[in-house]
């Protein structure tokens, strides 16, 4: 005698209940409450000393997450964890999306504190000798801006015809002063700087760490491509909450606080606009 059939699929709807449930919220984002990622440092500056007010005043209520690497605030950013961050410039920006496949987007650029080389062992740069170890950032992006400043210091000669913002050491065709170059997570280049010659530091970093920018050795002079910006995921870009952030950085109110806290900085193209009265 054939044995009854046996349904499974109310079984199975009841076992995927509790799966399911886990991914439906409670109830949805409240969207004048904002979470904004960044790095330690100036950028956090930034927010606390000039946006964040601004934004207050438009009913927001505005948390500030504060991240020690260049890699979490983007995979937060994309996963939802944050409404914007700002930390990166664009090349970085790209490679990284490009890389790991997120949808996230550049906003708007902010004031930049640009990378620079210090040493805390030789007062000036005519000081290096043979053998000199040099740290500089790791990841491509960064490191390619240090190759440029020590093409420009006679130190290294790269290949003709590279491309700027993709060199590497594979690039370097001339090592002119015989120096070491030492690659390091770029939040651990001001610690470095007890033990090698000289260092590059990102400008975040370098003012998280107690640097003073005007105490660099030599300062890059910031391309379009290397300032820094808020981003935002892509189905983002055109909402209200991202167009108020863009407002913010672009407003009179935070060019003033620039000039008064960040005046070493680059500036932005609206802002140097915002003073020539255009």
């Amino acid at each position: 005698m054939p044995r009854p059939a046996f349904n499974l699929r109310p079984i199975l709807f009841a076992l995927l209940l509790p799966s399911l449930a886990a991914h439906v919220p409670v109830h949805a984002k409240d969207p004048k409450e904002l979470v904004i990622g960044t790095s330690a440092g100036p950028y956090a500056d930034q927010v606390k000393l000039g946006i964040k007010p601004i934004l207050e005043r438009q009913g927001y209520k505005v948390k500030l997450v504060e991240f020690n690497d260049y890699i979490q605030p983007n995979f937060a950013l994309a996963e939802g964890s944050l409404d914007a961050n700002v930390f990166q410039h664009v090349v970085y920006l790209n490679k990284f999306a490009a890389e790991k496949k997120l949808a996230i987007v550049p906003l708007v650029t902010v004031p930049t504190a640009p990378i620079a080389i210090y040493s805390k062992k030789h007062r000036s740069l005519d000081e290096v000798k043979e053998g000199a170890t040099v740290a500089l950032p790791n990841d491509p992006t960064n490191g390619a801006r240090a190759l440029v400043v020590l093409e420009q210091l006679g130190w290294i000669r790269l290949r003709p015809g590279i491309d700027p913002v993709r060199a590497s050491e594979r690039d370097v065709a001339q090592n002119v002063k015989k120096i070491r170059l030492v690659p390091l997570e770029a939040a651990q280049l001001p610690r470095s700087l007890q033990d090698t010659d000289y260092s590059f530091v990102n400008g975040n970093y370098a003012l998280a760490s107690g640097l003073k920018l005007r105490d660099a050795l030599k300062t890059e002079k910031i391309s379009p491509n290397y300032v820094n910006l808020v981003a935002v995921k892509a189905a983002d870009k055109d909402k209200q909450f991202a167009k108020d952030i863009a407002a913010a950085y672009r407003s009179r109110e935070f060019l003033a606080v620039t000039n008064k806290h960040f005046a070493d900085y680059a500036k932005t193209d609206y802002q140097l606009a915002l003073e020539a009265g255009k």
